[in-house]
């Protein structure tokens, strides 16, 4: 939690990917606190159902449609946080697949150009385009989410998505180092399975042996990761830049 009270009320988060999922719960959490949210999704109408489900919270919420992997998209997004609520203080780039689950000699040029384009592209773009904006606010913080299979390196299941996670980790660290002394902090999260649809494409019975091995003995849920968003994004951490927080149940 924040050290400052109301810490985040007034304040706004855009959050990719924020119709389902990691996104949309983290959306939530953001406006309990009181937050203005921009729900931004390729499912429109799922944004809208989340934006509203911000307002119930206590925040206030607005949807928007983003597809990530395409720059001018991601720059409308941004300028309409703008419009609509004046400023954007945090970005939580949560958009993210691996668009099928495959082994590396299954790996073709369309999976890994889609993989790169969802998870690393448009974690470059939103960056890209909401960093401008911090800068001339003198401050901002941005949380990009990774994942453990960076880590583990997805074998026989999805070494295309742990490749661009690692991407994503290594954009982070390097963005990170270059504005830390200008009032922006961004970070990574790296979560082990969680329970969302992401893992409705998983194959058969991989979600229960991937669960059985991590010894908390369950998957972790979508509102805990957005609870740690919410800490990072506080003025609680403002000593973390260019960390990859991991959260992992206690597995490897």
């Amino acid at each position: 939690m924040p050290k400052t009270p109301d810490y985040f009320k007034g304040k706004t988060l855009v959050v990719t990917g924020g119709a389902s999922g990691i996104g949309r719960a983290t959306a939530l959490v953001f406006g309990r606190e009181g937050a203005n949210v921009l729900c931004a999704d390729i499912d429109e109408q799922a944004a809208q159902q989340a934006a509203r489900a911000v307002g119930e919270a206590g925040g206030r919420g607005e949807a928007v449609f983003v597809d990530v992997t395409r720059r001018e998209s991601v720059r409308a997004m941004v300028e309409a946080a703008i419009q609509r609520f004046g400023r954007i203080d945090f970005l939580f780039n949560s958009a993210g697949s691996a668009i099928r689950r495959a082994k590396f000699l299954e790996i073709d040029d369309e999976l890994w150009d889609r993989t790169y384009a969802l998870n690393v592209k448009g974690t470059f773009y939103g960056m890209q385009e909401v960093i401008p904006h911090m800068l001339k606010n003198g401050a901002g913080v941005i949380v990009n989410v990774a994942s453990t299979a960076a880590r583990s390196g997805g074998a026989g299941l999805s070494p295309h998505y742990a490749s661009s996670k690692g991407a994503v980790n290594t954009l982070t660290l390097g963005a990170a180092r270059e504005f830390a002394g200008q009032g922006i902090r961004i970070i990574s999260v790296s979560p082990t399975i969680v329970d969302t649809p992401f893992q409705d494409i998983n194959a058969a019975g991989a979600f229960e042996r991937a669960v059985s091995n991590i010894p908390l003995k369950r998957a972790g849920r979508a509102d805990e990761i957005g609870e740690l968003v919410l800490f990072l994004c506080s003025d609680a951490c403002e000593m973390m830049v260019a960390e990859t927080v991991y959260v992992t149940g206690g597995r490897q």
